[in-house]
Parts: C-alpha cells; structure tokens; sequence
C-alpha cells in the first residue's frame, strides 16, 4: 500500500507538471496568434491604403485621358485652327479689322 501511495503521489505531480507545461504551450501559441493577427491587420490596412491611392490615381489618369481624347478632337476643328491662325501667325480676315493698343 506504501508504494501504492508512492507511485500515485509520482504520477499525480508528473500530471501537474506536464498540465502546466501543456498551458505554457497553449499561452505561448495564444500569444503568438495574437500578435501576428495585430501584425496582419496592421498589413491589411496598409495595403487598403495603397489601393485607395492607387484607384485615385488611376481616375485620375482615365479623366486625363479623357481630356487629352477631347482635346485631340478639338484640334480638327476649323475653330482651332482659325486659333492657332490668329495667335501664332497673326493671321486674319479680310474684312476683319484689328485694334492694336498702345504701349
């Protein structure tokens, strides 16, 4: 009965000690989770960041794109040459009179 008591004293701290060893783990691999999870959203919002200026720059562009597409139809135009005409050649009419101020 003596050794009885002995072994089941023995196997009750060897039960104590792995239970504390199996929490240690399981605290350890909480922890571990739980920072990597803090880091992975901290990473998920960046890159949610990153999208949001790059989708802004993206419209960005398509809108210039749309300009310089309307711009380039406005270059056909009589109007737009008749511009160009009168600006830069100093081109006019006829019958058009000019008014030149004096400097």
């Amino acid at each position: 009965m003596v050794k009885r008591k002995i072994v089941f004293r023995r196997k009750k701290k060897e039960n104590r000690l792995s239970m504390i060893m199996v929490t240690m783990v399981v605290l350890m691999v909480l922890i571990v989770v739980s920072v990597k999870s803090v880091e992975l959203q901290k990473k998920q919002e960046t890159y949610a960041a990153r999208i949001e200026q790059l989708q802004q720059q993206v419209d960005e562009e398509n809108q210039r794109a749309i300009e310089i597409e309307e711009y380039g139809k406005y270059t056909k135009t009589k109007k737009y040459v008749e511009e160009v005409a009168k600006d830069k050649l100093g081109l006019v009419y006829e019958d058009e009179i000019i008014f030149k101020s004096e400097d």
